[in-house]
């Protein structure tokens, strides 16, 4: 007896399923990247995406939690700095080689892989960290222009908006373009902290003490909600998303070496951006340590405060300027990465396609709209306490896209001969563990 026309032949091989339109669709794979050049010019083709990441660990939001922190505790939370750098290198990595080996991105990747309903709540989750994460880009923006010009706020955090002109106008040009934007302001950054650092001369001794572990980070409430607070500014859920998906801008090739080979090359890139992203967080901390700590000042908590605290602790007149200088410069970069992040999160999870500058302008708006409200809401003091709760919201939020990232990864059903080995997949969930119980100890301390 034959079968009813309707059954489904168990011997037929059902096509794979249809691979996801790429997020960013307009610069996918549009770097070149030489498959037979010198390991250097391969290696400089794909340097960039790393660095687009890395402002994130330097956002104004790192600004406030390590002011505050050097401040009050001196050196002694360096070592959180350091720690929450060195997970970044690793969960960075796990990142890029998602989007390598699958094609997908996080966002995407969740979509496909969880029942809708908890992939909803996942791209909810991500866009309150995304909000949290641009509320402290966009104040921070808003506090430079204020201490450089004389901006209200509240016009400082619209100015903001134009960023999404910004990367349309340069992306126009290539997605190189904006990349080298991006690092020519990281370096303004840096030469204006290498100039601050060398005027308060920190003491090198105190210095090295500070990256030992202390039991009392954990022990004492306040300095663990700082703590967690620097660990939420440092390591940002948002920028997993953001990885995935941009080292996808590279043409290489997909076949099992190429991807290998891509796989190791932006690695590389991603790791080295964070040991610059390292340096600037721990300048600021041993700023705050070596002027305000060291000159009995452990109650610094404001952007603002430490702009007109600078000058006349340290004897020089440029020290304020250059300090809000470097603040404009990593606003600018962060509201530009963090926009790039929200167009990546909606296409990802929603498979949300619009024209390009409305994508823009909406993921510009979630951040302003807010920021607007919170500004006229609480006025223009307590902004910098705005800034410290923000990461630590961005802190509780990391573990929800930590884990899917992990157990991706590990798993061969999305990554084939690529999934990360057993031993790099168990660091992460110890990383993802500790992630997880420091925010417990942080709830159960408040």
């Amino acid at each position: 007896m034959s079968p009813p026309p309707f059954a489904a032949d168990p011997s037929a091989v059902l096509p794979p399923p249809a691979p996801p339109r790429p997020s960013l669709g307009e610069v996918h794979r549009s770097v070149r990247v030489p498959a037979h050049a010198a390991w250097w010019r391969r290696l400089f083709a794909f340097s960039g995406p790393g660095f687009l990441v890395a402002v994130g660990y330097m956002d104004p939001g790192n600004w406030a939690t390590d002011i505050a922190g050097g401040s009050a505790y001196g050196y002694r939370l360096l070592v959180v700095i350091l720690a929450a750098n060195l997970m970044a290198m690793l969960l960075q990595a796990l990142a890029a080689r998602l989007g390598v080996a699958s094609g997908m991105d996080l966002a995407q990747a969740c979509r496909a892989r969880y029942p809708r309903p908890v992939a909803l709540l996942l791209w909810v989750l991500c866009e309150l960290a995304i909000i949290a994460c641009d509320l402290a880009e966009v104040l921070g923006t808003a506090i430079a222009l204020q201490l450089l010009f004389g901006l209200p706020l509240t016009a400082g955090v619209l100015l903001t908006g134009f960023d999404v002109l910004l990367i349309l106008g340069l992306q126009r040009w290539g997605f190189r373009l904006l990349e080298a934007f991006i690092i020519a302001l990281l370096v303004v950054i840096a030469g204006c902290f290498a100039y601050e650092l060398a005027i308060a001369q920190p003491a090198l001794a105190a210095v090295l003490g500070g990256l030992a572990p202390d039991p009392a980070i954990v022990r004492d409430p306040k300095m663990l909600y700082l703590a967690i607070g620097i660990l939420g500014a440092t390591v940002m859920p948002h920028n997993l998303y953001l990885h995935s998906a941009i080292v996808q801008t590279r043409a290489f090739a997909r076949d099992l070496a190429g991807k290998r080979q891509a796989i190791r090359l932006s690695t590389i890139d991603s790791t080295l951006a964070l040991f610059f992203a390292l340096f600037i967080n721990a300048a600021i901390l041993i700023l705050a340590a070596a002027a305000f700590h060291g000159n009995g000042r452990t109650d610094v908590v404001e952007i603002d405060q430490a702009y007109h605290l600078l000058s006349p602790l340290l004897g020089a007149g440029a020290a304020s300027v250059v300090f809000a200088v470097a603040l404009l410069a990593s606003g600018q970069n962060s509201t530009i990465t963090g926009t790039l992040a929200g167009q990546i999160v909606a296409e990802g999870f929603l498979d949300l396609r619009l024209p390009v500058w409305l994508r823009r302008l909406a993921t510009r708006a979630i951040a302003i709209l807010p920021a607007v409200g919170v500004v006229a809401w609480m006025g223009d003091k307590g902004a910098t306490e705005l800034l410290v709760l923000s990461q630590v919201v961005l802190s509780l939020q990391l573990p929800f896209a930590v884990v899917p990232l992990v157990a991706f990864t590990a798993d061969r059903r999305v990554m084939g001969e690529l999934a990360a080995p057993r031993w790099l997949s168990g660091l992460a969930w110890g990383v993802a563990g500790l992630l997880i119980g420091l925010n417990l100890t942080l709830l159960l301390s408040l």
